[in-house]
């Protein structure tokens, strides 16, 4: 690690309480954007904007050396509407919120290489560093680009990573071509006919849609998914509520998402969806609309900047402690955007064990905070020499 990053660790992680003590969802980051612009500004940074994408906030640091390069890091801010069950001294002040996926910690790790970037500029180019709201779901990565943040901070590369529990505690993980998954929620609407429930054939049964619908989607993933490729299909929510025991409902909503590695083969599972969700609401006498919000695109990290990350993690962690080998993530992150304007890598840092994300009693472990920070500043060393 680096040497002067570990002597102030006990400052980095008391601003990572800070921040997780004060979340904020998607695109309410204000505490974590507040303190991002405070700590960069004191920092000396050469330029300090935001307002990019809302509530993203980016910093323009150059180095000691003349260069037209330029490379980007990237964090996320925020938090999740997920009551906290850590019980720590620290624990979010917001009811309801709570910072479960560790974005916390990224951001707080960002802040140190920023720190110690700053003080040494050691590097030759330019630093871009994005700080980005609203990356669970709501589109906080697109918003930055769409706001011009690729335009008015060009990129040759860009790297972000990801704190991982129930991985080794700081090694790293990584992997050439798809990381992370692509996503699509999708929102079914069931129109039927409600009556008596002593009276079935009087009515549309919408419950009997959605239940078949539900049971007839898997079909998708298993008969007309290439076996080679990967898909999911989840129903997370279905609702057809009349609060009564014998009344059958008119109308039934279902939500979900569909999860994949290739846009192809997304498209293809939205096509079969919609035509599943139509005919079999059509062949018990009733109608469905689908409505998709493509969330999230399918993440690659591309070959020449993969290369860098791992030559820089083998160096800072040292070979046994570096895999490039992970297997592509079910989940999904919202950098992809970024790296489809700008080749890039993501790496995820085992946290150890612990809860694991977007569960109550998640809580970011410290501990790699400086040994994610010591890889970005090593990176931007390597990449900007």
């Amino acid at each position: 690690m680096i040497e002067d990053i570990e002597a102030r660790k006990h400052e980095f992680v008391a601003w990572r309480h800070a921040l997780h003590e004060n979340p904020g969802i998607g695109f309410q980051e204000g505490f974590a954007a507040d303190l991002v612009e405070k700590k960069l500004t004191e920092f000396g940074f050469d330029e300090v904007h935001t307002g990019v994408g809302r509530t993203g906030v980016v910093g323009v640091l150059k180095g000691k050396r003349a260069s037209n390069r330029a490379i980007g890091l990237r964090a996320d801010m925020d938090a999740l509407p997920i009551a906290e069950e850590t019980g720590k001294a620290y624990a979010s002040k917001t009811p309801g919120v709570m910072h479960a996926c560790g974005h916390d910690g990224h951001t707080a790790t960002l802040l140190a290489s920023a720190w110690h970037l700053s003080r040494s500029r050691d590097f030759a180019g330019t630093v871009y560093f994005i700080f980005q709201p609203a990356e669970e779901g709501l589109g906080g990565a697109l918003a930055m680009i769409e706001d011009g943040l690729l335009d008015r901070f060009p990129c040759d590369r860009v790297y972000a990573y990801h704190n991982m529990p129930g991985f080794d505690l700081g090694h790293i993980y990584t992997r050439h071509g798809t990381m992370a998954a692509g996503c699509t929620f999708f929102t079914i609407r069931v129109q039927g006919m409600g009556g008596h429930a002593a009276l079935p054939s009087k009515t549309i049964d919408t419950t009997q849609i959605a239940s078949n619908i539900v049971m007839t989607a898997q079909s998708i993933v298993a008969r007309n998914v290439d076996p080679n490729e990967t898909g999911v299909v989840s129903f997370t929510d279905v609702y057809a509520g009349t609060n009564s025991h014998n009344v059958i409902p008119d109308k039934a909503t279902l939500k979900g998402c569909l999860r994949y590695y290739d846009r192809a083969v997304g498209e293809q599972m939205k096509t079969r969806l919609q035509e599943i969700a139509r005919g079999v609401a059509a062949t018990y006498g009733g109608s469905a609309e689908i409505e998709y919000d493509d969330n999230f695109v399918p993440m690659i990290n591309a070959q020449e900047p993969t290369d860098m990350a791992l030559d820089v993690a083998r160096k800072l962690v040292g070979e046994d402690k570096v895999h490039a080998d992970f297997a592509p993530l079910s989940g999904s992150e919202d950098f992809a955007y970024m790296t489809e304007h700008a080749p890039g890598n993501y790496i995820c840092v085992g946290a150890g064990p612990g809860a694991n994300p977007h569960h109550p009693k998640y809580d970011f472990n410290d501990e790699i905070l400086t040994t994610a920070a010591s890889y970005f500043c090593r990176l931007i060393e390597t990449e900007l020499a």
